[in-house]
């Protein structure tokens, strides 16, 4: 998606989340994102050609809050499962903030068929956990015989899994803490090195 010099495409953006948070995407409509935003009406259409075509654009500024979140909380050198611990603190939160548009997000970006979005929407949060991942192994933290690719977006869907299955499906039996410890354990039981 094209960023705009002026910050209107982003002002759109957050108007947009705003706004579907609100009302939904159904009753949200174009003069209430363009409201929102401050913008014009044909400015929106200069980025979006409708308000579906804003769910690529969603997800992907919520997966980069969400890595730049996680990044801002983590030290140089911090240990690895200290660094799991934020990813799950991290996606728990914006789950929890955005819980409406996520599922707007997975439901558009499924409707529109569309893996290759999802696929570079992700990449960057993959990329970077993979670097993680490596020194770990080399830090002899992690177990060496992973596929380190596939590992750190297995990590990353878990994590993503576990937060919508509190918050998306309401299955809240057990509280926050629980359901964050439990993610956690089962991530260092399967990938510590012994």
């Amino acid at each position: 998606m094209p960023r705009s010099a002026d910050g209107k495409y982003e002002k759109i953006l957050r108007a947009s989340i705003e706004v579907i948070s609100e009302k939904g995407l159904d009753k949200a409509s174009v003069s209430d994102i363009v409201k929102k935003a401050g913008v014009a009406q044909g400015t929106f259409y200069l980025y979006f050609s409708s308000k579906i075509a804003l769910i690529p654009a969603i997800a992907d500024s919520l997966f980069t809050e969400t890595l730049e979140r996680v990044k801002g909380r983590i030290r140089e050198g911090q240990d690895f499962w200290d660094v799991i611990k934020v990813i799950i603190d991290e996606t728990f939160i914006i789950t929890s903030e955005h819980t409406d548009v996520i599922v707007l997000c997975y439901s558009g970006l499924a409707f529109d068929h569309s893996m290759e979005k999802w696929n570079s929407i992700y990449k960057p949060y993959y990329n970077w956990l993979e670097d993680i991942l490596i020194k770990a192994i080399q830090d002899g933290l992690v177990i060496s015989d992973i596929n380190v690719k596939l590992m750190a977006r297995t990590i990353i869907n878990l994590i993503e899994n576990s937060a919508e299955r509190f918050y998306i499906s309401r299955e809240q039996e057990e509280n926050l803490d629980v359901f964050k410890d439990e993610t956690f354990n089962f991530i260092k039981r399967s990938l510590a090195k012994r």
